[in-house]
C-alpha cells in the first residue's frame, strides 16, 4: 500500500476521509462543472476544435487527475493560453481536414503527457521555479491581447485572419465597418453579464446561465435567419479511448509544441498548488504534479481531447464553494460525462457571438495592467523582462513566445549567478560584528586587512567575476596586508572555483599580501582539500571565524609594533651608551 500510495496519493488521503466532507465535495464538483462547461467550450473554440473536444478533455482528465495529484484544490482543464497555442501553431499544418487537426491535437495531448512523466521520473518539480513569475506575467498579458485578436471577429460577425497578432489587428480594423450589429448586441449584452458576474456574483455559474439562456432563445428566435452563426452539431455520447492516426514525421514535428504546453501547464499547476497549499497548511509535492499532469493528458489524448493543465479561475471556484479534497474534480467529471452522454446536442443553437464573450471574459484575468505599471514604477528591470515577453508572444507568436519567455528566465537566473555580489566588510563602531561597506560607508575599515565575503555559490561560470571583484579592490586600497575570504555565504564550490582561489592566492602572494579562508562548509572544505587550495592557502577548518582570524592577524601586527619599539629603544640606548 506504501509504494502504491507514491503514484497515488488518493490512497493516503481516502483512508483518512471523513463522511461529513462528502456534501461540501459533491455541492462543490456539481458547481465547477457548471464552471467549467462554458470554458471547455470556449477553449475548444479557441484551439480550432469542435466544442465537444473541450468537454471530452475535461471529462477524461478529470477521472485521471484527482487520484494522482498532491493538491487538494487544483481543478484540471483546458486553459485559453494552452489553447490558443495549440490553434496558433496547428492551424496551417492541415490543409482543412479536420479529423487530421484534431488527430494531431490529441497527439500533442500524448506527447506533453510523455514529457511531464520524464520531468516526474527525474523529480524535476523545482524546474519551474526557473521560470519568473515576470516572464509569465508578460507571456499571460501577451496571450490574452492575442487572443481577444481572435475572438472580436467572431463576436462582431466579420471575416477572421491567421496570423500574429498585428496581422489579426489590421484585418479587423479593415473590417470592422462589416460589423453585424445583431451579432454585436448578443455579443457585448453576454460579455457584460459576465463581467458583471464575475464582480457581483464572482462563485455563480453566471458564463453557464448566460449560455443556457441563449440556447433557449435559439428555440424561439431562428438566429441564422438573422445572419447570427451558430456553434452548430455536436455529436452526442463519449469517445473509446484510442491512439490518433498520424505519421512519425508528425510526431517529431510537434515535440516543440508538447514541450511548450508542458512548459506552460507545469508552471500554472505548480504555482496553483502552491497557492492553495500555503492557504490550507499542507505541504505540495512538485514532482508528483508531474505524474498528475501526465496522466490527466494521457487520458485527454487517447480520448480525442487536447493538453489540459491546472486551471487558475476553475481552482478558485472549486476551493471558494467549499471543496475539501479532490474527490470535487472526479465529481465534475462525472457531470461533464452525463452532459456529453445524453445533452450535448443542445448545444447546436448556441451563438458564435456568445460563446466568443465567454472566450473575451474569461481572459481578461491574464492581463496584468496594475502589475505592470507597478513593476515600471518599482523595479524597472523586471518590466522591460515582462514586455520582453509580451512582444515575444506579439511580434513571433505563441510557441516563440514560451520559448523566448523561458530563455529570458534562464537569462535572469545566469546573469545573476555570473554577477554574485561580493560583499567587502568594515566593523561596525562599538561591535566585533562586520557590514558590507558598499551599503554602509559610514564604517571603519581593518587597517591591513580587506576582508569579503562572497553571497553566492562559487562556480565555473562566476569565478572570473569574483576574481576580478576582489583583485579590483585591492588594487584600489592602500596598506593591504592580508586578504580574507569569508565562505559562509558560499553554498557550493567546484572545480573551477578552486582554480579561481588558486589564481587569487598567486595574483596576491605576488603583491606581498597573503591570502586566509575562513567559515567554508564541509562540502565546500573537502573540495578544498581535494584539488590542493589548503596545501597553499592553509588549513581551513569549521572552528576558526573571520572574526579570529581579525583578531589574530592585530595581536600580531601589535606584539611586531612592541617589539619594534623595543628594538628602537635598545638602540638608542646602546648609541647613548657609546
Amino acid at each position: 500500500m506504501t509504494r502504491a500510495a507514491r503514484f497515488f496519493p488518493a490512497l493516503t488521503w481516502l483512508r483518512q476521509y471523513q463522511r461529513g466532507w462528502l456534501a461540501a465535495d459533491i455541492v462543490a464538483g456539481v458547481s465547477l462543472a457548471a464552471y467549467m462547461l462554458p470554458g471547455a467550450l470556449g477553449d475548444a473554440s479557441l484551439a480550432g476544435l469542435p466544442p465537444e473536444a473541450g468537454i471530452y478533455a475535461c471529462l477524461f482528465s478529470g477521472l485521471i487527475f484527482w487520484s494522482l495529484c498532491s493538491s487538494k484544490h487544483t481543478s484540471i482543464t483546458v486553459t485559453s493560453a494552452i489553447s490558443l497555442l495549440i490553434g496558433a501553431t496547428l492551424g496551417g499544418k492541415v490543409g482543412g481536414n479536420p479529423h487530421h487537426y484534431n488527430s494531431l491535437a490529441s497527439c500533442t495531448a500524448l506527447l506533453t503527457a510523455l514529457i511531464a512523466f520524464v520531468a516526474w521520473m527525474a523529480r524535476a518539480g523545482s524546474m519551474v521555479s526557473f521560470v519568473s513569475e515576470t516572464v509569465v506575467m508578460g507571456f499571460k498579458t501577451g496571450v490574452a491581447l492575442h487572443l481577444i485578436s481572435t475572438q472580436l471577429p467572431k463576436l462582431c460577425s466579420v471575416p477572421g485572419h491567421h496570423g500574429d497578432f498585428w496581422q489579426r489587428a489590421a484585418n479587423f480594423a479593415s473590417h470592422a465597418h462589416q460589423t453585424h450589429p445583431l451579432s454585436l448586441m448578443l455579443g457585448l449584452t453576454a460579455l457584460a453579464g459576465i463581467l458583471l458576474g464575475k464582480r457581483f456574483l464572482p462563485e455563480k455559474p453566471v458564463a453557464l446561465f448566460i449560455i443556457v439562456t441563449s440556447i433557449a432563445a435559439g428555440n424561439w428566435v431562428d438566429y441564422q435567419s438573422y445572419g447570427v452563426r451558430l456553434v452548430g452539431y455536436m455529436p452526442r455520447g463519449i469517445p473509446w479511448f484510442s491512439l490518433p492516426e498520424v505519421r512519425w514525421h508528425e510526431v517529431q514535428e510537434l515535440v516543440p509544441l508538447a514541450l511548450a504546453c508542458f512548459l506552460l501547464g507545469a508552471v500554472e499547476t505548480s504555482a496553483i498548488g502552491r497557492m492553495f497549499a500555503e492557504k490550507h497548511g499542507y505541504r505540495l509535492n512538485s514532482s508528483q504534479e508531474f505524474l498528475a499532469l501526465s496522466g490527466a493528458n494521457l487520458a485527454a489524448g487517447l480520448g480525442r481531447g487536447f493538453p489540459v493543465s491546472g486551471g487558475m479561475s476553475q481552482s478558485v471556484v472549486n476551493e471558494s464553494v467549499g471543496a475539501h479534497t479532490p474527490v470535487s474534480g472526479l465529481v465534475a467529471a462525472v457531470v461533464l460525462a452525463l452532459v456529453a452522454w445524453s445533452f450535448s446536442d443542445l448545444l447546436h443553437n448556441l451563438p458564435q457571438p456568445v460563446l466568443a464573450a465567454v472566450v473575451i471574459a474569461a481572459v481578461t484575468g491574464l492581463i496584468h495592467g496594475g502589475e505592470l505599471i507597478r513593476l515600471w514604477r518599482l523595479h524597472r528591470e523586471e518590466f522591460f523582462i515582462a514586455v520582453a515577453a509580451l512582444v515575444g508572444v506579439l511580434g513571433v507568436g505563441l510557441l516563440q513566445g514560451v520559448l523566448i519567455g523561458a530563455i529570458i528566465s534562464l537569462g535572469i537566473f545566469l546573469r545573476r549567478s555570473y554577477a554574485a555580489h561580493v560583499a567587502f566588510l568594515v566593523i561596525i563602531p562599538g561591535s566585533r560584528r562586520y557590514s558590507d561597506i558598499d551599503r554602509h560607508h559610514d564604517n571603519e575599515p581593518i587597517p591591513g586587512i580587506l576582508a569579503c565575503r562572497v553571497e553566492a555559490a562559487i562556480l565555473y561560470f562566476n569565478s572570473e567575476h569574483i576574481l576580478d571583484s576582489v583583485l579590483n579592490r585591492v588594487d584600489a586600497s592602500t596598506g593591504v596586508q592580508l586578504v580574507i575570504c569569508d565562505l559562509s555565504n558560499s553554498a557550493d564550490l567546484d572545480v573551477g572555483g578552486c582554480r579561481m582561489l588558486l589564481t587569487l592566492y598567486a595574483e596576491l602572494l605576488r603583491r606581498g599580501i597573503q591570502l586566509r579562508l575562513v567559515e567554508a562548509r564541509s562540502h565546500v572544505r573537502e573540495m578544498l582539500r581535494i584539488e590542493g587550495v589548503e596545501d597553499k592557502v592553509g588549513e581551513v577548518d569549521r572552528f576558526t571565524t573571520l572574526d579570529d582570524v581579525i583578531e589574530s592577524y592585530q595581536e600580531s601586527v601589535n606584539a611586531l609594533s612592541k617589539l619594534s619599539q623595543g628594538l628602537e629603544q635598545a638602540a638608542v640606548k646602546s648609541s647613548d651608551f657609546g
